[in-house]
Parts: structure tokens; C-alpha cells; sequence
């Protein structure tokens, strides 16, 4: 008799991918400027530390939230003491309106169809379990967040249905794709409940098209299934084409009345647009009321604690901090992100032209041995064993081209970033400089052997008439 169950003995929890792999590598000689300055630099991590200062101003001048009082009064026992898993309305009406102020406040939200989870990964996982069976199949565009593997598939036990998007068109969702991976998905005798995306992307840190979203729409209408839109990147959004939710686009085909708006739900977090993966708050948007409902109840094993409720209503409240904090945000991270991209250009690398995120999908197919993932897999432990820089490689977001890696930029300060683009370079250049030798070696062997051949002919041809002259 087995001691564990099935679940704990599973080897579906995708930790065993480099992408996971890469942090493990880098918590073993984590960098510090002070204590371990030839340490690995984290730049597989998708975290925002770049306006922290203009949330400690926040906190610092609004001293009754950070210390949970109302009006010079402490209310810590009524946040210290059980509350409903619906939420506290305050912080659900504070929600909304922050989601509709990133949208420029071109679409509204309902709080009563908002539901408050323990972060995106909660959310995602909780709407698989609402609209999937184990064994039904969710599409996803390519290359997609490696957790997903692991937010989507473990524990649910719901399938993954790669859409292969490629470079030729910047990786966007395409008809044909779409069509390819649900027949694919019927041909493994696997029923589709729905498509995900993320929008902005990660890891392209590019917003998805109107016409994309349009597509996709489209799509689900005629098969007769979901659509999940992970927006929790909407706010990082820092240069044109602007950020178009889905909701403004069901909103703009008046599709209000018809099926497909109970189809649609949408993914939100604080972690990504406020920088507090660790204040673990989340959220699922969905027009169904059953979804609504269901999620709801499920929340309950993943719920966001009272004084985090309490203390970011006030903060996302504050309609001057919130629109102040949105653009200076969006400043720092186009600052950032142009620093990245400039210097890797230096190094002779390019990016794909991205204007979202935390990252940047890095071309790094030059550098590749060969043409191959053993190849990217390659380079991908020299960068972190040699270079001392933990990137993420393209096939752990299931790139179906070698030699793509996500390269995050605002989970550090300048002088760091710096360093790590000058790393960078020097194993670029060092990698030139090896190759151009091993060029030369082989010029001077091939030019060796072409003279020993032609020393040799002569030799034969200078025989062959002396032997011709004695037999005249």
C-alpha cells in the first residue's frame, strides 16, 4: 500500500523545468553588490521593484491604513477576526475601479462579479476547476508562461493544447494556428473548453492586436467554448500600441445580449501593476453568474487576509496616488526596459520590439551551436554557470524555435542591470573572439591540406614526365 497519494507523488508540477531550475541555481550564489558581488544575477524573475518608493511615500503619509485605524481609531480585532470569503466591499469596489482606470476607463466592472483570490495563480487554477473536467483541454499560444504547466494542469488535471505561433509574424495569434491546435486536441481524443492567453504577453512583453482579440472572439463563438484573459501585466503597459482589454472588445461588438458573454473571463492581479507578488491578491472577472458563484466558494481555500483588504482599499482609493503611480510607473519601466534593449544591442543581440511587461523575449539564436533545443539548453547553462545570469529559455515557455530567452529588467536597480548587460556582452565577444580562432585553425588546416595535395600533384605530374621523356 502506497504511504502518499497519486497527487503527492506526481511528477506534473513542471519543477523539474529550467525555468524553476535557473532560481534553484541562482539561490545557491544569489549576487549582491556587497557580499557576493561574482554571485548570479536573478533575471528570470518577473517582479516589479522599480516605484516601491512611491508606495512607501503612500504608506508613510497615510499612517492610519498602514496601521490599520479609521478615523484615529484602531480596528485591528474587527480585521484580526473572521471575515466572509465574499471580501470586503470596500476593497472589491477600490478593485474595480483601479482595473477600469488602467483601461482608461473605457470599459466599467461589476464588483458583485468579482472574485478576490490568493493571486493570479489561485485565479487561474480556480477557473480551471469551474469550467474543465480532468482530461478536457485548455489552447494556449506559444510561448506561454512556464507555470502554467503547473497553475493549470497539476492539481486540476485539465490538459494544455499548444497554439504554435513562430517569429515570422512576432509570434501572433493566427487563424490557421487556432485551427491546427483544436484539431490536434481532437485528434489526442481531447474535448476543448476553452483558449487562455495573456495580454500583455508573457514572456513577448507585447500587447495583444484588436484584430487578435477579434479573431479569438470569433473563434470561441463559432466552437462553442471559454475564453480566459489573463490581464495582469495591463498595467505595465509603457509605449503604443495601447493596452486593449477583451472586455472592451466584447463591449464594442455589442455582444452583451448573446452567449459569448458568459464565455469570457478575466484574470487580474496586484502583483505584476503594483509590484506585491507577496501581498498574494488576485482576482477572477466573469459575467456567468454560475462562475461567479462557484469561484466564489472555492476562494475560500485561497483567501486574501483582512488587513491586506483594509489597507490596499485605502491606497487604491486614493484617486490622485493611483493616477500618479500608473504613469510613473509606465515611465520607469519604458526607461528600463529602452536601457535593456540599448545595451544588448551593443552587444550585437536584438529583442523582439516589445512595449509591455517586465522583460524581454531576447534573440539569441547566433550564439547557438546548432539549430537545435540541445543547443539552447547549452548556452542556456553556460549563461547561469559561467556568464552568472539566470535567464529563462525559450523552450521552458514552450517556443517552438531554439535559441528565444525571457530576460526580465525591473526586479533590479540600474547599476545591476548594467553589470549584467556587460556580462553579457563579454561572453558574446569572448564567444566571437573563440569562434574566429577556431575559424582561423581551420582555414590554416584546409589551406595546409589544399597545399600538400597541389606540393603532391606537382610532385606526380613533374614523375610522370620524366617517366614519359626515358620511355620517348
Amino acid at each position: 500500500m502506497r504511504l502518499l497519494s497519486r497527487k503527492a507523488t506526481c511528477n506534473t508540477h513542471g519543477q523539474d523545468s529550467s525555468y524553476f531550475l535557473g532560481w534553484q541555481e541562482y539561490e545557491k550564489n544569489p549576487y549582491d553588490e556587497i557580499k557576493n558581488p561574482t554571485g548570479i544575477i536573478q533575471m528570470g524573475l518577473a517582479e516589479n521593484q522599480l516605484s516601491f518608493d512611491l508606495l512607501e511615500s503612500w504608506l508613510a503619509n497615510n499612517q492610519d491604513a498602514s496601521g490599520f485605524k479609521k478615523d484615529g481609531q484602531s480596528i485591528f480585532r474587527e480585521l484580526a477576526l473572521f471575515q466572509d470569503y465574499h471580501g470586503l466591499p470596500a476593497f472589491k469596489k477600490a478593485m474595480v475601479e483601479f482595473m477600469a482606470e488602467i483601461r482608461g476607463n473605457k470599459v466599467t466592472f461589476d464588483q458583485n462579479k468579482i472574485v478576490l483570490t490568493a493571486g493570479a495563480t489561485s485565479a487561474n487554477e480556480t477557473l480551471m476547476f469551474c469550467l474543465a473536467e480532468p482530461g478536457e483541454a485548455f489552447l494556449l499560444p506559444t510561448p506561454y508562461y512556464p507555470g502554467f504547466d503547473r497553475d493549470l494542469k497539476w492539481r486540476t488535471e485539465v490538459e494544455i493544447v499548444p497554439i504554435q505561433c513562430t517569429s515570422v509574424n512576432d509570434f501572433k495569434i493566427t487563424a490557421p494556428a487556432l485551427e491546427e491546435a483544436f484539431q490536434e486536441a481532437q485528434k489526442r481524443n481531447l474535448r476543448v473548453k476553452g483558449v487562455l492567453v495573456t495580454n500583455p504577453s508573457n514572456p513577448l512583453g507585447t500587447t495583444i492586436t484588436r484584430n487578435e482579440l477579434n479573431l479569438l472572439l470569433s473563434f470561441i463563438t463559432e466552437k462553442s467554448i471559454h475564453l480566459i484573459s489573463d490581464e495582469i501585466y495591463s498595467g505595465t503597459v509603457f509605449s503604443s500600441p495601447g493596452f486593449v482589454s477583451i472586455m472592451e472588445v466584447l463591449k464594442d461588438r455589442n455582444c452583451e445580449s448573446t452567449q459569448v458573454w458568459n464565455r469570457v473571463h478575466v484574470v487580474y492581479s496586484l502583483s505584476k501593476d503594483l509590484g506585491l507578488p507577496g501581498f498574494r491578491v488576485g482576482a477572477i472577472y466573469s459575467n456567468d453568474d454560475m462562475v461567479v458563484s462557484a469561484a466564489t466558494k472555492m476562494s475560500s481555500f485561497g483567501l486574501v487576509s483582512s488587513q491586506t483588504q483594509y489597507l490596499l482599499a485605502a491606497l487604491l482609493s486614493d484617486k490622485k496616488f493611483t493616477r500618479n503611480y500608473i504613469l510613473e510607473n509606465q515611465t520607469r519601466l519604458k526607461q528600463r526596459q529602452q536601457l535593456l534593449v540599448k545595451g544588448l544591442e551593443k552587444a550585437g543581440i536584438s529583442c523582439l520590439k516589445s512595449n509591455a511587461g517586465l522583460f524581454c523575449w531576447v534573440n539569441l539564436k547566433h550564439l547557438l551551436s546548432s539549430n537545435m533545443f540541445d543547443a539552447e539548453m547549452e548556452l542556456w547553462k553556460e549563461i547561469v554557470h559561467q556568464v552568472k545570469l539566470n535567464i529563462s529559455p525559450g523552450s521552458s515557455c514552450h517556443c517552438t524555435e531554439p535559441g528565444w530567452f525571457r530576460v526580465c529588467f525591473a526586479n533590479m536597480s540600474e547599476e545591476t542591470l548594467n553589470l549584467a548587460v556587460q556580462r553579457l556582452k563579454s561572453f558574446v565577444e569572448s564567444m566571437n573572439n573563440n569562434r574566429s580562432h577556431h575559424q582561423l585553425l581551420k582555414n590554416s588546416r584546409r589551406s595546409k591540406s589544399l597545399t600538400s595535395k597541389w606540393v603532391f600533384r606537382l610532385s606526380f605530374d613533374h614523375d610522370r614526365e620524366s617517366e614519359e621523356t626515358i620511355a620517348r
